[in-house]
């Protein structure tokens, strides 16, 4: 199901999108959520918030800027939000009793995603979390978000499991930003593509990990 809920707080411009990015609401409630996402003083917003049954709300159109990442950075970019199309998943997060995401919520985001995609030429390397962008303030989706299940139905990349001495830096070649304390920066990309063990500590688990990504991506 497909409900309309226009949030005032978004910029009223024509845009190119090239990146998406998934979070979760942080919320008690999907009310909750939605209520601050269409409120002009919270002045922040999305495009889309997907609740837990797999009901899809549309916020913002996809030619306007909404407000969802915030200070964020990308590979070069650092005004996120000028550049993509923003999804809430309605879920407690961190705060407020964490959980997975359920099947219905995961369905109805996989068939947005591959609707967004086919719209905007946005590579599979620019499918990201909340976290990618903004790693020294935020923790969404989270390591329990399906990121693999989603790459699996062409939405975003999964690296496979091989040998290199690649050292951290190369997070940076990947995307993430430069100017953050690499140990934040290490945790994200372990909540993204290693979240079994968040310790911010560079392995060569993590080093395999990143260089299948890289190759990918071809950056």
């Amino acid at each position: 199901m497909i409900v309309e809920r226009p949030s005032p707080n978004h910029d009223e411009r024509g845009r190119a999108v090239d990146m998406l990015v998934l979070h979760y609401t942080g919320m008690t409630s999907a009310a909750a959520a939605l209520e601050r996402l269409c409120d002009a003083e919270a002045k922040v917003s999305a495009h889309y918030t997907i609740d837990e049954d797999g009901t899809v709300y549309v916020h913002v159109p996809e030619d306007r800027r909404a407000w969802h990442s915030g200070v964020s950075h990308w590979a070069g970019v650092d005004n996120v939000n000028a550049r993509s199309i923003g999804i809430e998943l309605v879920n407690p997060g961190h705060e407020w009793g964490y959980r997975a995401f359920p099947q219905p919520q995961i369905a109805a985001l996989i068939r947005l995603s591959q609707g967004i995609v086919m719209r905007h030429p946005i590579a599979t390397s620019q499918v990201l979390g909340h976290s990618d962008v903004a790693p020294t303030r935020k923790e969404d989706p989270g390591e329990l978000f399906p990121w693999e299940k989603l790459a699996a139905a062409g939405i975003g990349l999964w690296p496979q499991a091989m040998a290199s001495d690649i050292g951290p830096d190369a997070l940076i070649r990947y995307g993430y930003d430069p100017k953050a304390p690499l140990d934040k920066v290490i945790t994200a990309f372990q909540r993204h593509f290693r979240p079994a063990k968040l310790d911010g500590e560079w392995d060569p688990e993590c080093a395999g990990l990143l260089a299948s990504l890289i190759r990918q991506a071809g950056v």
